[in-house]
């Protein structure tokens, strides 16, 4: 791994920087200071991209986007003790999400332990309650063997968060170059396949059902099985549902897609085929009564834990999203069938989503002053790229801003996700940024999630990434009011009134705007998006405005 010669010293900064190189992670972010400042310089050296952020979370949060974009593990680092446990919550997410990330934790020197030293901390028993895989390294020779245990551990199975510690002195510690063990490099996840006869069941299954119904989750994303997706849709004609982030896998405007008859769809099918999706609160669990109480499932996992949980699989398929559907695809090859393109299930999914679109779309063309949020995610909707990768968070922002803002590309939706972690927005818009050079980043914010990480935005700014930031301001969480009573203490969801949050970005020089009416929405999307730097907007709408009236309660799944 290296060129140094017998005798030559290297430093443990540089053996980890270049351990990561040579097992694919070429993004790092990070926070700066003890005692990792030498070490992302030597990162910047072996040509890792290190993009320096304001803090720890966000820093967490863009490395297991990074991840879950490329393909492969990438990389954070931080400080020390507060440093560590600032970044926790980015391997919680990761873990929640099964994205693969690498966190990097400075620690204490060895020679301090147990001494009271600065920011000292038992690092790696915390960091491994919320990751597959956590070790501290002892001797700076041993790098290049940990980073390969991380990154394998991150990648392969079930992708999740690895954390490694790294001391003072290990990461300072000069050796002479013939010491350092060499590993090799970690292949890309292995693609199991499944036994012909799974496959046969899991195809009879589907045409013995009356109702069936393909629900299409991210983990067909992260398997790069968006093509055999696809084409298993095109043929068979099965009416199909994306979960948040599997939006893209197939293109939201396809035919067959019944997003807009979600809730009569899981209550009526019969059969579920549950693609690289999770049968947990998202998906109401698979059970009544969001669920028919009798519904059979096929489902498809990397992971075998998964199958059947909440709801028994009556056929199992454990392996690889790709190398599966291109079985499946096989096996109609021999084997051709479609369902039916008229039948009673079809003319109900389209009768409700007729309802549904009616009520949107009224909503979406009310231009009323102030604003809800359906008619200023419209015209979000009309000036994106139609390649942009979208970045939501937020209750209602992210909830309805789902049912209107399409993705016709695989891995460029990104949300709360499987943790419903407020706060990634600005992360996860900055390593899609970073990772996809020139495409736009469309980041659609509330008001309350945005403050999480707003500070971001001058990490924007100093890279000039092209990331339109967009606040929809309802003065709280979930609403809040339109002034404050002086004689009383704020409610506790309310955030400042009639805030102008664009004036972050103004003192760092980037694009800003503020907007209040639905004229003025065009012109500054179009602006934003067709910049070539980042943009923030600030849409003021009525603090009151909802979601269109609901069935069920969103997370638990009773009826109200």
């Amino acid at each position: 791994m290296t060129t140094e010669t017998a005798g030559d010293k290297i430093d443990g900064a540089t053996i980890l920087a270049r351990s990561l190189k040579q097992q694919g992670v070429d993004y790092m972010f990070g926070v700066v200071g003890f005692p990792i400042s030498q070490f992302a310089s030597a990162l910047q050296r072996e040509g890792i991209t290190y993009t320096g952020m304001r803090n720890e979370q966000a820093a967490s949060y863009a490395a297991q986007a990074a991840g879950y974009l490329t393909g492969r593990p990438q990389g954070c680092c931080v400080v020390s003790g507060p440093g560590v446990i600032h970044a926790l919550a980015g391997l919680a997410n990761a873990e929640s999400n099964r994205w693969p990330m690498i966190l990097i934790g400075g620690a204490s020197a060895t020679y301090h332990n147990g001494m009271g030293a600065f920011q000292e901390e038992n690092q790696v028993q915390i960091a491994s309650l919320v990751s597959k895989y956590a070790h501290a390294v002892e001797d700076a020779a041993r790098i290049p063997f940990y980073v390969e245990q991380a990154v394998r551990n991150s990648l392969h199975g079930r992708p999740g968060a690895s954390y490694l510690d790294l001391p003072d002195d290990i990461l300072n510690e000069e050796i002479d170059a013939s010491r350092v063990v060499t590993a090799a490099t970690v292949s890309d996840p292995p693609r199991p396949s499944v036994p012909q006869a799974d496959i046969d069941a899991a195809l009879a299954a589907v045409k013995s059902a009356n109702n069936p119904l393909v629900i299409v989750g991210k983990g067909m994303a992260w398997a790069r099985a968006e093509h055999e997706v696809r084409d298993f849709i095109d043929r068979t004609r099965l009416p199909y549902l994306a979960t948040p982030m599997g939006k893209g896998v197939i293109p939201d405007d396809h035919e067959l897609s019944t997003a807009a008859a979600r809730t009569y769809a899981l209550q009526n099918a019969d059969l579920i085929v549950l693609l690289g999706a999770r049968l947990n609160w998202i998906l109401h669990f698979g059970l009544p009564p969001r669920f028919n109480p009798d519904v059979r499932v096929v489902q498809l996992d990397i992971a075998a834990e998964e199958i059947g949980r909440n709801v028994p699989a009556e056929v199992a398929l454990v392996g690889d999203g790709k190398a599966v559907m291109t079985q499946v695809l096989q096996a109609l090859d021999d084997d051709p069938w479609q369902y039916p393109e008229e039948s009673t299930w079809r003319t109900g999914l389209a009768s409700g989503a007729e309802e549904n679109i009616a009520i949107t779309e009224a909503m979406m063309a009310d231009d009323t002053s102030p604003m809800n949020y359906q008619r200023v995610l419209k015209d979000i909707r009309d000036t994106m790229p139609a390649d942009a990768i979208t970045v939501s968070e937020g209750a209602n922002t992210m909830d309805i801003g789902r049912t209107i803002l399409e993705n016709h590309h695989a891995r460029t939706r990104l949300d709360a996700g499987t943790y419903g972690t407020m706060g990634v927005g600005m992360g996860f818009a900055i390593a899609a940024a970073v990772t996809n050079p020139g495409k736009r980043v469309v980041a659609v914010e509330g008001d309350a999630a945005f403050g999480f990480s707003g500070m971001e935005v001058e990490t924007m700014v100093r890279y000039n990434l092209p990331i339109t930031t967009i606040i929809i301001n309802n003065n709280g969480i979930g609403g809040g009011p339109s002034t404050l009573d002086p004689d009383r203490p704020p409610p506790p969801s309310a955030m400042l009134p009639n805030a102008h949050y664009e004036k972050v970005i103004d003192a760092f020089g980037g694009q800003s705007f503020f907007v209040d009416q639905p004229k003025e929405l065009l012109p500054a999307l179009t602006a934003a998006n067709e910049g070539d730097g980042p943009a923030l907007i600030n849409i003021a709408i009525n603090p009151r405005a909802q979601r269109k009236p609901q069935q069920f309660q969103w997370h638990t799944g009773r009826a109200d």
